[in-house]
């Protein structure tokens, strides 16, 4: 069920009213324990993407996964697991104003002390990219993020992609791009040093996610790009729909998909790439390696 507030941006309706946050936060530890809290340490372990020492910015942009994000951290920071230090950065693209205090309610509600800040993404996306948004967006998102996490003194942003765009990525660019690549758990930036980023929901099923946002009763922004929904079809809700049918007669198949990236058999292929150099199984067919 779902309400419009504001051009172009749709918010999901919870089905019950707004927990107390205190009820929120412990459900974290009681209900999603095994679902949501276990898979979240276990990503940051066995990844390792957070130490010691990490001053981490937490990218919150008002959507259920970004929101989720930003109490766990603020629980794994409570629990002092790690001695570590969290900056809550918005990268404001050029929200509604409606939109814009939706979003600052829901993090002062969740007791989430985001810093926002201006970055005009709908605006330059619109004028250089209105075919593609969604990927341009991306990209500038994450480069006004990366600036604004150096200035704070972060060396690590973390971002809310869970398993299923993981899964989702995988069949996105065997389909449409003709390549194999998954979304990698954590990245070094090339552009900003000493600059890493990292996907702490890496193993947190969406379904989970939903289900916790809607017994919170809290109202996320799904998107709020006025861009984007001039476009008629996603490819990426495509995928989802894709998956759904495949469900139906193979329950296993998103776990197939995302254990593919694990079990790539190097004498199974015909090409790959390694630091930009491009690779033939020919090349090796011959000799010992």
């Amino acid at each position: 069920m779902s309400n419009t507030a504001g051009e172009g941006c749709e918010i999901l309706i919870p089905f019950n009213e707004r927990k107390p946050l205190e009820e929120i936060e412990r459900s974290i530890t009681t209900t999603y324990r095994k679902k949501i809290w276990s898979k979240f340490l276990k990503a940051i372990k066995e990844y390792k993407l957070v130490e010691n020492g990490d001053k981490i910015a937490v990218a919150v942009s008002g959507g259920k996964d970004s929101m989720l994000m930003a109490k766990l951290f603020q629980l794994l920071q409570r629990i002092k697991l790690y001695d570590i230090e969290l900056e809550y950065i918005v990268a404001d693209p050029g929200y509604h104003p409606d939109i814009k205090k939706l979003m600052e309610d829901n993090c002062k509600y969740l007791n989430i002390p985001i810093k926002i800040f201006d970055s005009g993404i709908f605006e330059v996306t619109d004028r250089i990219a209105s075919d593609y948004p969604c990927y341009m967006c991306a990209r500038m998102r994450r480069g006004a993020l990366y600036s604004k996490a150096q200035e704070l003194g972060c060396n690590k942003v973390a971002l809310g992609h869970h398993y299923n765009d993981v899964i989702e990525t995988v069949l996105l660019n065997v389909l449409y791009s003709g390549n194999y690549k998954t979304m990698m758990p954590k990245l070094k930036s090339t552009n900003f040093e000493n600059m890493e980023l990292i996907r702490p929901l890496y193993y947190i099923e969406e379904d989970h996610i939903q289900r916790f946002t809607q017994k919170s009763g809290i109202w996320p922004l799904n998107c709020a790009c006025m861009v984007a929904a001039k476009k008629i079809g996603n490819k990426r809700y495509e995928i989802k729909d894709m998956i759904k049918k495949l469900k139906e007669g193979f329950p296993d198949v998103e776990k197939s998909i995302f254990k593919s990236a694990q079990n790539v058999s190097m004498d199974a292929i015909l090409g790959w790439e390694r630091h930009g150099e491009k690779h033939s199984f020919l090349d090796y067919y011959d000799g010992d390696e």
